[in-house]
Formats: C-alpha cells, sequence, structure tokens
C-alpha cells in the first residue's frame, strides 16, 4: 500500500514515549493487516503469499520507519513523530470488477486500515465508559484510544501516499476523479514530494489536528 506515517503532537518521558511506541507498532500492523485482508476478501491473495497476513510483527517492522527514525525522534524529544510499517502488497488488477466494486475496490482496500483503528478505538472506549477497569487499565486503554484515533484520521488526508487518497478518489464525480487521478499519479511516483506536502500540512496544522483527535477520543472514551 504505502509508508505508514503518523505523528506524535506532544512530549512524553521515554518510559511513556517506549510504550506509546509499541501501542502505536501493534496498531499500524493490524491497520496493514487489514488492507491485506480486505484485498483477498475482493480477490487478491498478494498478501497472502507475502506472509503479511499475520499479527507476527516481524513480517511487517521497517527497521528504520518502525524502530530507528521513532526512537531517534523521542530520543531527541521532538514534538513530531514518523512511523510507518512496511506497506502491505496487493495487485488491483486482481480485484472483484464487477458491479460497484469497479469503481470501489481500491477504496475498500485502502479504508480498511483506517477502519480497522476506528474499530480498535470504539472498542477501547465501549471498555472505558463501562467503568469494569481500574483508572490504571483506563488510562492505558485512553492511549490505545488516541492513537488509533490519529492513526485513523491522519491516514484518510487525501495526500498520496496516504489511505485518503485512494478513498477520496473514489467518493469524487468522474471528471474531477480524472483530474484528481493525474495529480496522485505523480505524487505516487515521487512519494518524498507526497511526504514535504504531508510535513506542511502538520506543521501549519497541527495543533488544530491535535485538538480534534483529542476530542474525537475523548467522545469514545466519555471522559
Amino acid at each position: 500500500m504505502k509508508p505508514y506515517a503518523t505523528i506524535l503532537l506532544f512530549n512524553m518521558q521515554i518510559t511513556d514515549t517506549i510504550f506509546v511506541l509499541i501501542i502505536l507498532i501493534f496498531s499500524a500492523i493490524v491497520h496493514e493487516v487489514m488492507h491485506g485482508v480486505a484485498a483477498e476478501w475482493l480477490g487478491d491473495k498478494t498478501a497472502r503469499y507475502a506472509g503479511r497476513i499475520t499479527l507476527n510483527p516481524l513480517p511487517h517492522l521497517d527497521p528504520i520507519g518502525s524502530i530507528l527514525l521513532p526512537l531517534t525522534l523521542a530520543l531527541s524529544h521532538s514534538p513530531i513523530w514518523f512511523a510507518w510499517a512496511k506497506p502491505v502488497p496487493y495487485n488491483p488488477y486482481n480485484l472483484r470488477a464487477d458491479g460497484l466494486f469497479r469503481r470501489w475496490g481500491e477504496a475498500i482496500v485502502a479504508g480498511a486500515g483506517p477502519a480497522s483503528n476506528l474499530v480498535l478505538a470504539t472498542l477501547c472506549g465501549l471498555i472505558i465508559r463501562l467503568g469494569i477497569l481500574g483508572p490504571e487499565v483506563s488510562n492505558i486503554l485512553f492511549l490505545v484510544v488516541v492513537m488509533n484515533v490519529m492513526l485513523c484520521l491522519f491516514n484518510l488526508f487525501p495526500i498520496p501516499p496516504l489511505d485518503g487518497s485512494k478513498v477520496f478518489a473514489a467518493l469524487l464525480p468522474r471528471s474531477m476523479a480524472y483530474q484528481y487521478g493525474k495529480v496522485r499519479a505523480v505524487l505516487e511516483m515521487n512519494p518524498f514530494l507526497g511526504m514535504m506536502i504531508i510535513i506542511f500540512v502538520i506543521l501549519g496544522f497541527g495543533s488544530a489536528f491535535s485538538t480534534l483527535v483529542y476530542t474525537f477520543a475523548s467522545f469514545l472514551a466519555g471522559v
């Protein structure tokens, strides 16, 4: 699919950052696995053949994006984090192309990742709302809610290589989708350009995005 990216807009102690990194990696793995599951449901078994439909972290970890870069940013007390897992491979030409799937196949595969994060956030938020666990466990679960809300919303930005670019393309009228598709193709062929645009958006709207994430996470958890 694409390099898996997210941001953290707050400073933490090193023990907290390592713990949040673990949550981030697990959430990223679930996200990527669901891309493969959705693709397989639509007829493409590329991810299955590549051994990527598994919760075992080893096939998904990128040495730089999943370990070195996040740890470096954490140790340097950077207010912004980036992290990604290895992209799950799929072949769009193997996806079902009958009926609605002709237009929505790629969007379903792309949207499965953010949707999985939303489901995780909602389930953890529901557990917090039920009040059946102690405050320490609830605080941990709230971190899971925040991280997964952040991953869901961030990856829905309509900027390649993020998932939102494929979902957005399917939502547009055909004439506009064609024009957007040309822009998307340029950015997908030049992923660093797309990432530079993403960085610009983060720097320009990071505070507003952080507020949105915490507002939505607090709503899900009832806190």
